[in-house]
């Protein structure tokens, strides 16, 4: 008899199989592409990055973050890009799963609508020992955390309020890895020399766990 697939497992499958924003959009137009949907992690993983929506180099590749985004990104956690990849310690959720295609100035449209509502919830309940929530974007953060009146630029300030060192999991807002923000980084300085050291002694806490 064939093993019983882990809840997150079985989810994800079932995620990878879906044509919803393609075949039956809820919101605006169909997505004008065949769909692929984007996700890593299983029941065992400790750490999630909950992040916005692929790219399309991430698209053609079907690997998460498999741009100039993700080598920062790694470079920010103090992560390998082995240890980055292994789904028994490293999930990674966007907030659409798929590609959302290119705007008329040639940047990413915004995560689709349907994807978070239809599929997010039942994900995170396949992750049950995680340790550490990165939440990655304005989209991922209002999900999580709420919407705040200030933008993603108050959500990050607020990381101390936010990162609850009793609670389980912890979570940390982040801004975008993409070099579109070059300029944010640049204007707030805090992010690099503050932030990112208690960020890479989170994530090598969570990575380092063992129960």
């Amino acid at each position: 008899m064939p093993p019983v697939p882990d809840a997150f497992a079985a989810t994800a499958a079932r995620l990878r199989a879906c044509r919803l924003c393609r075949d039956a959009p809820r919101f605006g137009a169909a997505l004008p592409h065949e769909p692929r949907p984007v996700v890593q992690g299983s029941a065992e993983a400790r750490l999630l990055i909950a992040s916005q929506a692929p790219g399309n180099r991430a698209h053609r590749s079907g690997i998460p973050f498999s741009d100039p985004s993700g080598i920062r990104l790694r470079a920010w956690l103090g992560l390998t890009e082995a240890a980055f990849y292994d789904p028994s310690r490293v999930a990674i959720l966007p907030m659409g799963a798929c590609f959302p295609g290119l705007d008329a100035k040639g940047g990413d449209r915004p995560p689709r609508r349907e994807c978070a509502p239809t599929w997010r919830t039942e994900l995170l309940a396949g992750l049950p020992r995680l340790d550490l929530v990165l939440v990655i974007g304005q989209y991922a953060q209002a999900w999580h955390l709420g919407a705040s009146q200030g933008g993603l630029t108050e959500t990050v300030a607020r990381w101390r309020e936010i990162l609850d060192t009793s609670a389980r999991p912890r979570v940390l807002p982040l801004p975008h890895p993409s070099w579109r923000n070059n300029g944010w980084l640049r204007k707030n300085p805090w992010f690099e020399a503050e932030l990112l050291p208690v960020l890479r002694a989170e994530v090598a806490a969570a990575m380092g766990v063992r129960r």
